[in-house]
């Protein structure tokens, strides 16, 4: 951890004699202004994802990066934590999606070859403690079901690329310290939901 922790103000020193601000949302992002123009970047752990205004900004970022650190640069990003990164040339829209991830979900939960659903939830439903295990038996019935490493692989997927999932995955994290076999139910149709959906990602346009 302090291993971790020293690179992380090793990198900080770095971005902020070079002129960049750190987020105050997110401490592994950092941006600077420049005249007309504008350099952002985002580190995870010793991989950094960049992007600039101008041509003119890319190349000065990356060689300032090079007189601290040996760069190995890989070129224009397609993938990044599990995100695929799909760019329109005409329009200069970028898309975010998961497919793979939600491919490997699928298998994990034995769910890749389950019936679709068009919605998140099943319309109407009423989820609620009443449903949570209250003996032994029904206790022991759940007790091997993986709710929890299910809804947390929703979790992320909600917060990197679909945010159509946030009311479904608000309502069942409600329930992650006593599921019952409803609420693993509404996490199946969840999931019945992706597989219908599994190309849905999110789309940030170039205006102005």
């Amino acid at each position: 951890m302090q291993g971790a922790h020293d690179w992380a103000q090793n990198l900080d020193k770095m971005f902020e004699g070079h002129g960049y601000y750190r987020s105050k949302a997110d401490p592994q992002i950092h941006s600077r202004v420049q005249n007309d123009e504008f350099t952002l970047t985002s580190t995870w752990t010793d991989d950094i994802l960049g992007a600039s205004s101008t041509l003119e900004g890319e190349t000065l970022a990356k060689e300032e990066l090079a007189v601290s650190y040996e760069l190995k640069d890989i070129g224009e990003a397609k993938l990044i934590l599990g995100m695929r990164i799909d760019r329109n040339p005409s329009s200069g829209d970028i898309t975010l999606s998961q497919r793979a991830y939600c491919e490997r979900m699928l298998r994990r939960f034995r769910m890749d070859d389950c019936a679709s659903t068009s919605t998140p939830l099943p319309v109407g439903s009423v989820l609620s403690i009443y449903d949570c295990p209250r003996t032994p038996e029904e206790m022991d019935e759940m007790k091997d079901i993986p709710y929890r490493e299910a809804l947390g692989s929703l979790m992320w997927l909600q917060v990197a690329t679909r945010p159509d999932l946030s009311y479904a995955v608000n309502v069942l994290s409600r329930f992650a310290h006593n599921p019952g076999k409803p609420h693993w139910n509404a996490i199946k149709h969840v999931l019945g939901y992706i597989k219908r959906t599994i190309d849905y990602g999110v789309t940030y346009k170039v205006t102005g």
